[in-house]
């Protein structure tokens, strides 16, 4: 029988993740935004306050539980790898189980991490939990 945990911050993911019966690796796509090219004066100016724009994915990484301290040790590394004026926005994360002796694979990671990433892409994200960079979780939508 499956425990539900309510995942009210990151730190509660990190914390059911790292209690699960089964081993884990956690998933994390972080997206930002841009304007679409055919964007409306109206959309435009939104955009330029920093409201709007459309989800990108900009990277992908998969850490194991054991392996993350906490949501600000995450900002902290993904800082190192964003680009300069593209910060990310949402990060988009799921969990993938093992077995209680083995986390799922590197390989079992990036299949996953690439459907993820596609699903950023298109919209088709509701899967996933996306956190802001406060570590709060966001309803999109």
């Amino acid at each position: 029988m499956q425990v539900k945990t309510e995942i009210n911050s990151f730190d509660d993911l990190l914390r059911a993740a790292r209690s699960h019966r089964e081993r884990q690796r956690l998933l994390f796509v972080f997206a930002g935004t841009e304007l679409p090219d055919e964007a409306t004066p109206e959309q435009r100016e939104r955009f330029a306050q920093g409201e709007g724009g459309v989800l990108v994915p900009l990277m992908c990484v998969d850490k194991l539980p054991e392996e993350l301290e906490s949501f600000d040790a995450l900002v902290r590394e993904s800082q190192q790898f964003e680009q300069p004026g593209q910060p990310w926005r949402l990060v988009f994360t799921a969990a993938l189980s093992g077995t209680a002796a083995q986390a799922p694979s590197d390989d079992d990671a990036d299949k996953v991490l690439r459907r993820m990433v596609e699903a950023v892409k298109t919209g088709a994200f509701s899967a996933y939990l996306p956190f802001n960079r406060d570590g709060q979780p966001v309803r999109l939508g």
